[in-house]
């Protein structure tokens, strides 16, 4: 098939009205997704003993700022599961993370393109969310918006393993309460949602928690600190893809070797292809 004819029915894909809704909900999913989570990582100083006296026009005073605070782990884990699971309940089936996008292109139940356009509805939801948090947060507390840091004494090595470890995790758990047998699937959110739980119960003190390129890639850019940003993009891919490859190569077997695996590849590419050049809308879905 000729470049310019395949790209044409790319294009004929992509302006569907479907394909349209679908980065929509990638959009608004991550954008409710984020904000709520994040918000839970700001450090809010604790109240100090109010009066009707101690009330002025600016809320600031009436908090003792002086007292420490950090955010309490169960905390934030529980904003991030939660709200995932809302998102997924509101708006069906999204992915609201690359890196499950990437299992689902490897495992062959998204096509590239439309993983593309998830993948920046994705990270383009991410940063509306970051930046309507900033926007409403008071210039005091707005710390780092919750940038992901490896924390001190962590080598760059063990982080790298930590995001690797919570993302396959999380990926296998999605994998799973997908698959067409799974008992889990119509509660599907909300396991996936402890998923989410539970990764950062076990990565907060160690790198905050990426899990989620997304999540990561909005607070570095509004803060624009990106030291060590590729940790949680390399290990989570990294996690995605040994999930992808432990689920359809050992779990529920796809495929007998790689060759296999290139070949229903291309075949499913053309045949995407196909059934776009004889009129009818794509309608794959993850």
């Amino acid at each position: 098939m000729k470049p310019l004819s395949t790209f044409s029915l790319i294009l004929r894909d992509v302006w569907s009205g479907l394909f349209l809704r679908d980065m929509f909900c990638e959009f608004l999913g991550t954008v409710l997704f984020l904000f709520i989570s994040l918000s839970s990582v700001l450090l809010w100083p604790h109240a100090g003993p109010l009066s009707w006296d101690s009330i002025t026009d600016d809320p600031l005073p009436t908090l003792d700022s002086s007292l420490a605070c950090s955010p309490d782990p169960l905390h934030v884990s529980l904003a991030f599961g939660v709200s995932l699971t809302l998102a997924c309940v509101c708006l069906g089936e999204v992915h609201l993370n690359p890196v499950v996008t990437l299992a689902l292109v490897a495992g062959l139940k998204v096509s590239p393109w439309r993983a593309v356009f998830s993948v920046g509805a994705q990270l383009l939801g991410a940063l509306s969310a970051c930046a309507l948090l900033l926007g409403i947060t008071p210039t005091s507390l707005r710390s780092n918006l919750g940038v992901n840091e490896v924390a001190p004494g962590v080598y760059l090595y063990q982080a790298l393993l930590v995001e690797m470890a919570v993302t396959f995790q999380l990926v296998l758990c999605v994998q799973a309460v997908t698959h067409p047998k799974s008992a889990f699937s119509s509660v599907a959110p909300a396991v996936i949602g402890l998923s989410v739980t539970l990764g950062h119960l076990v990565a907060i003190g160690f790198t905050g928690c990426g899990m989620n390129p997304a999540r990561s890639f909005g607070p570095a850019v509004l803060t624009m600190n990106f030291h060590n940003h590729w940790v949680y993009w390399v290990g989570p891919c990294a996690g995605s893809l040994l999930a992808w490859l432990l689920h359809d190569l050992v779990l529920h077997p796809r495929w007998t070797c790689l060759g296999d695996w290139v070949t229903e590849c291309k075949e499913t590419f053309l045949k995407d292809l196909f059934k776009q050049s004889r009129g009818p809308e794509n309608h794959m879905e993850a």
